[in-house]
């Protein structure tokens, strides 16, 4: 049960009401730009990046940006609660910062808390003024799941890092400013221990993105490549072989955030009306999908509000972010095939011209990746058995041997 709000709470909501209204218009009709570009030419990313870079000055402007974060970087300095109660209220408008979170809810916090006075100086306004987007250089080819296996060099020389390697599966890398990057800068000591986290600068020669086609059609991600790149020393943040520190604290946030997204889109009473019109409900195996499905929305919405309920209260939450990660990705896969089975064959057909858009076929395809993005089910579920259960945390043979003595199918 939701806990309803207290005067203060009540108080807060309605100044933030009255300030969406005033500056955004609510969700609905064709024109909606909040879940991102509205087909996949460039022309539509483009405008989707100018839109969300608007957004974000405006919430600065408006003293919106960042509410949890201290006012001398930056923020409105208020509580996680209410930065609760403004995301609820602007789910309801037409209006995104995208890409830009990135920055905002990743790195912005690392550079608070691992940073020095000059990086959160020259970084911290000007991603919450949406002047620069950012993207994160965490995943490799050869390193996704097992990220401490990464193999991208920072050597340095004299004052700056040289950078040398691949990332992949990295968001908005076409359209970043900056990134923030796990490099190898120490091969002779086990790998966790030889990871440094840097702020690289995108817009350099020696970096070259290139956008990866998805099989839904959208270009979100690219693979970056370096070629003698270069950061200066300044750009290291929680010093040499901190990075791995860094980047548990950056992957903490990102899993439990994803988790905790109450998706928008069709509910599974919204499917169960549609197969009553059809005359599909009288078939007990649709009641029964339909049921299933129903069961994991309730859940998930049920474990969101019990930590909606700790954030308010200014608790300690008692809901792992892993377990919120893991029913968000697999039930909505789960709830995104049963609509297309319900659907049959108006749910394969995809363009503007197709029913709904083609939202239910790019939905089918792109839903897989939740179970994927943000950390995979496997690596969660670990996690969970190791935190929550107290089971033995797995074998690493390789603990106390050097990256560079470590046989790796990309050795």
């Amino acid at each position: 049960m939701r806990r309803p709000d207290t005067p203060e709470e009540a108080a807060f909501r309605a100044d933030v009401r009255a300030w969406l209204e005033a500056h955004a218009k609510r969700c609905g009709g064709a024109d909606d730009w909040s879940l991102g570009p509205r087909d996949h030419s460039e022309a539509a990313e483009r405008e989707y990046y100018e839109r969300m870079r608007a957004w974000q000055r405006a919430l600065f402007e408006g003293g919106w940006a960042a509410i949890t974060w201290a006012p001398e970087h930056g923020g409105r300095g208020g509580t996680p609660a209410q930065a609760l109660i403004f995301a609820e209220e602007q789910a309801a408008f037409d209006v995104t910062n995208g890409y830009l979170d990135a920055a905002i809810s990743l790195v912005g916090p690392a550079l608070i808390r691992f940073g020095n006075d000059d990086q959160r100086g020259r970084y911290l306004e000007r991603m919450l003024r949406g002047d620069d987007v950012w993207c994160q250089l965490f995943s490799e080819p050869e390193a996704g799941s097992d990220l401490a296996a990464l193999r991208t060099r920072a050597v340095l020389k004299d004052d700056d890092f040289v950078i040398n390697g691949q990332k992949v599966w990295t968001t908005s890398g076409q359209h970043a400013d900056f990134g923030f990057l796990l490099a190898r800068t120490d091969p002779d000591v086990p790998k966790h221990d030889g990871i440094s986290f840097l702020l690289l600068d995108m817009r350099q020669p020696g970096v070259e993105a290139r956008p990866l086609l998805t099989m839904k059609g959208d270009r979100h991600f690219s693979e970056v490549f370096f070629t003698d790149a270069r950061t200066p020393r300044d750009n290291l943040v929680n010093g040499m072989g901190g990075g791995w520190e860094v980047a548990k604290f950056v992957l903490m946030h990102e899993g439990a955030s994803i988790g905790t997204l109450r998706a928008r889109g069709t509910r599974t009473a919204d499917l169960a009306r549609e197969a009553q019109a059809s005359g599909r409900f009288e078939d007990a195996g649709v009641r029964q999908r339909l049921g299933a499905t129903f069961v994991e929305e309730r859940v998930l919405e049920l474990l969101q509000d019990r930590l909606r309920g700790a954030i308010l209260d200014g608790r300690r939450p008692d809901v792992d972010g892993s377990v919120l990660k893991i029913l968000w990705g697999e039930g909505g896969f789960r709830k995104a095939e049963t609509a297309n089975w319900l659907r049959g064959a108006d749910a394969l057909l995809a363009g503007s011209d197709a029913p709904d858009q083609g939202l239910w076929q790019e939905q089918m395809l792109g839903r897989s990746a939740g179970t994927v993005g943000g950390g995979t089910s496997e690596v969660h579920r670990n996690g969970l058995g190791e935190r929550a259960l107290g089971l033995p945390r797995e074998a690493r043979p390789d603990r106390h041997e050097a990256f560079k003595d470590l046989k790796t199918s990309g050795s």
